[in-house]
Formats: C-alpha cells, sequence, structure tokens
C-alpha cells in the first residue's frame, strides 16, 4: 500500500481573468457541465469555486500522475468534483486504473485571493 499526496494553490482572479477573456471556451475545456452548473449557481462567488475545483484538478494529477504511463494520458475534464448533499466534495478521475486505488480525499479551500486543493489517493 502507498499513499500519494497532490496540492496546488491559484490566485482566484487567474481564473476569472481567463473566463472573462476566453469566455466559454476555457471554462468548456477545462470543466465538467455538472461542474459548471454548480459553479455558476454560485453566482458572486462562482470563480472561487472555479478557482477551487481548478486546484483540485492540479492537485489530482500530481497525486497520480506516477501511475501514468503518459503525463498527457488525463485531460482536464477526466477529472471531475462534485459535492454531495452535505456540500463535501468528491473527486472522480477517469482514463486511470481505478482497481489500483483504494480511496482518494479531497479537501478545498479558498479566500477572496486563493483557491487551494489538496488531493490523497491511497493505492492498494
Amino acid at each position: 500500500m502507498k499513499i500519494k499526496c497532490g496540492t496546488d494553490i491559484i490566485e482566484i482572479t487567474r481564473i476569472k481573468d481567463s473566463i472573462d477573456t476566453i469566455g466559454e471556451k476555457f471554462v468548456e475545456r477545462v470543466f465538467t457541465p455538472n461542474e459548471i452548473q454548480y459553479c455558476e449557481s454560485k453566482e458572486k462567488q462562482k470563480y472561487q469555486h472555479y478557482a477551487g475545483r481548478f486546484a483540485a484538478k492540479e492537485a489530482a494529477f500530481k497525486a497520480v500522475s506516477e501511475s501514468l504511463n503518459d503525463k498527457y494520458a488525463l485531460s482536464w475534464k477526466d477529472v471531475e468534483v462534485i459535492n454531495d448533499n452535505n456540500g463535501k466534495p468528491h473527486i472522480t478521475i477517469n482514463k486511470i486504473n481505478i482497481d489500483l486505488i483504494e480511496n482518494i480525499d479531497i479537501s478545498i479551500s479558498h479566500c477572496k485571493e486563493y483557491a487551494c486543493a489538496n488531493v490523497v489517493v491511497l493505492y492498494k
């Protein structure tokens, strides 16, 4: 059994600027329809939630990168972060051998200027 961790932090303004300048093309390239629906529902804080999910995807890439044959094997939308009914985020990672993974845990945090995420993968 081994444990791998990935962490990422991002300035919320970087995500806001990308969304404001590139628009839907950026959003649809990086986020799944479920993630877009969730973030857009947050209205004034939507950029914080987009940035949190962006950081979560980066953290997930870092946590699973050792088990990938090709670091480009995963795309942005292969990693999806969805909150359960209690608001706790859960992460799904497609295109990896799920049989090797026992558990994945995620934590996302954001404030006015930054969003960060930590992903821990417990391998069998």
